[in-house]
């Protein structure tokens, strides 16, 4: 049995090309670090070194699983559900995913940008009448190949759109997280207005019951002409205004579980359950933390996910000055072509098409091309001078955001604080109203006092207990508010991944996902690129985080 060996001749001409692109090669490798446009630094932003509100406030680092401090678990129930079933949150997971797909894109046209294998059958015809058409007019041709252009890197074009793609990744990462901290404190916020309205409903429709018993009280009395018609009326007015208050409460109670029954992914029925409280607990608005743990304010540039997201933002964009700036220099190329052809055009050898892989059909050219734009008429420097004025958009935007970030943080400490000053005052009110109307009463039975003391104080005692209520859920929904400007929450995601197992599986079925879809994506290389890392943590001790929706 013998072997044959297909040698192919190279041409002089052939080995002197192939050294040129060999040395061009080479110094591809020197310059490899040459990228221009500036390098990227995070832009300074203006921060206190204290918040300006001072008591009920710890500058230890806010705890990840803030609204575990409410020590309510139904409300932990809820947050907990809505990690894993809210769609919001879903869409935005698969939004990191998308980044990470397009990053594989960019990190693509850094390596030859045209492969491709090419082969082709073909029969031609040639015309009797045109010219040079002496000799054989009628035959056939096959091919079979390979191709390849590679335009080099020189100025780090192509480096900068993978710098990009890496800062659009942690910008899906970081939206995410904002996603995930505006989830949680939308829920907690649903709840506690709930529990407020629940325990303004309890208020009001004992509130009805005790004007009904004092509008029968006033009614006796007329009929024994103790009193005028004008207490009949006046009581009934009075008992009619709070049972209209009843109505109101239910719609906005009903609106507000609607709009967290949406949140959790819940039908209102299946929610109801949820809703429910231990039993023997009364439904009530849940007591906030009597300190928040707020850190510093220079916290907010590495924990607040919009705060990082306008970073990243900028980030992407100074890359972008650089992919602009690449355009004003020479791109250097590298083309070539190999493979065979063989046609039974008649020349002499008596080829046939089945000589295709003889050494004689070899074919190949390889080349080097440099391509400089020179007459762009400014077009390419002006690409530069949009893209910078976008970076300097982009800084601002950021400093903006920090700024709003440090605001948010105060006004939500405000809330708290000053709501706290106020219930203290409320309760105050509440118990010295119910004693009002406790004598009233009494001193009306025996006819010391006319009715508009009554009145007067029943009417005083619904609106300061409505008025305590509010003003307790104002104090738990200034702690959310707080937490949810300081940016935490988002932590306790870990290292779990951001799409739920089940849609996964349906996306590994439909198409080829690699790495892309696994948790520990960060940990590779494209192509010897490394992935960008992005923040997380592990969850913190106790929390729960449901597979559901990370």
């Amino acid at each position: 049995m013998s072997s044959h060996v297909v040698r192919v001749p190279v041409s002089r001409g052939m080995r002197q090309v192939l050294t040129r692109v060999g040395l061009v090669l080479a110094a591809v490798t020197l310059v490899s670090g040459c990228m221009v446009g500036p390098k990227y630094e995070r832009p300074s932003a203006a921060v206190n070194s204290t918040w300006e509100a001072i008591d009920g406030v710890q500058e230890s680092p806010t705890v990840p699983d803030w609204w575990r401090s409410f020590n309510d678990p139904v409300l932990t129930s809820l947050i907990e559900e809505a990690h894993g079933q809210n769609l919001s949150l879903r869409v935005a997971g698969l939004r990191v995913i998308e980044a990470r797909a397009a990053r594989g894109v960019a990190v693509g046209e850094f390596f030859p940008q045209v492969q491709n294998a090419f082969g082709s059958v073909g029969a031609d015809q040639l015309s009797r009448n045109e010219a040079g058409a002496s000799g054989d007019r009628v035959f056939s041709s096959d091919r079979i190949g390979l191709e390849a252009a590679w335009e080099l890197d020189f100025w780090g074009k192509f480096r900068r759109g993978i710098e990009a793609a890496d800062a659009g990744v942690l910008l899906a990462v970081a939206n995410f997280d904002a996603v995930f901290v505006t989830l949680t404190a939308e829920v907690a916020s649903n709840y506690v207005l709930i529990r407020s309205l629940q325990e303004r409903l309890g208020f009001a429709r004992a509130n009805v019951e005790l004007q009904k018993e004092t509008l029968e009280l006033t009614e006796t009395r007329f009929r024994a002409g103790a009193v005028s018609e004008l207490d009949v009326a006046t009581a009934r007015a009075t008992l009619a205004n709070t049972r209209a208050l009843i109505p109101e409460l239910e719609l906005a109670l009903r609106q507000t579980t609607l709009a967290l029954g949406v949140l959790l992914g819940k039908t209102p029925s299946d929610l109801a359950a949820s809703l429910a409280p231990p039993r023997g607990e009364a439904l009530r608005v849940p007591d906030a933390p009597a300190q928040i743990a707020a850190g510093v304010p220079a916290d907010l540039l590495r924990r607040r996910p919009d705060v990082r997201a306008a970073e990243r933002l900028a980030a992407a964009q100074s890359a972008r000055i650089g992919q602009a700036e690449a355009d004003l220099y020479p791109s250097i190329s590298i083309a070539g072509s190999t493979g065979f052809a063989s046609s039974t055009f008649e020349n002499g050898r008596g080829s046939d098409l089945g000589d295709i892989f003889d050494a004689d059909s070899f074919t190949g050219f390889i080349g080097l091309s440099v391509n400089w734009p020179i007459f762009n008429y400014g077009r390419i420097r002006s690409n530069v001078r949009v893209q910078d004025a976008r970076y300097e958009q982009a800084v601002a935007a950021y400093r903006e955001v920090v700024l709003r970030a440090a605001a948010d943080v105060e006004a939500g400490l405000a809330e708290f604080l000053r709501s706290r000053e106020r219930t203290v005052h409320l309760s105050e009110a509440v118990v010295a109203s119910s004693r009002s109307v406790e004598l009233s009463l009494i001193q009306y039975r025996a006819g010391a006092v006319d009715f508009i003391r009554v009145n007067d104080a029943q009417t005083q005692l619904v609106a300061q207990q409505d008025n305590l209520v509010v003003s307790r859920a104002s104090i738990a929904l200034g702690a959310v508010r707080t937490y949810r400007a300081l940016g935490g929450g988002w932590e306790v995601r870990g290292e779990s991944e951001y799409v739920d197992s089940d849609t996964a599986t349906r996306m590994r079925e439909r198409t080829n996902w690699g790495e892309v879809l696994d948790p520990s994506w960060h940990e590779g290389k494209d192509l010897g690129f490394p992935r960008p890392d992005a923040p997380g943590a592990k969850p913190a001790a106790g929390s729960a985080v449901s597979g559901g929706g990370l």
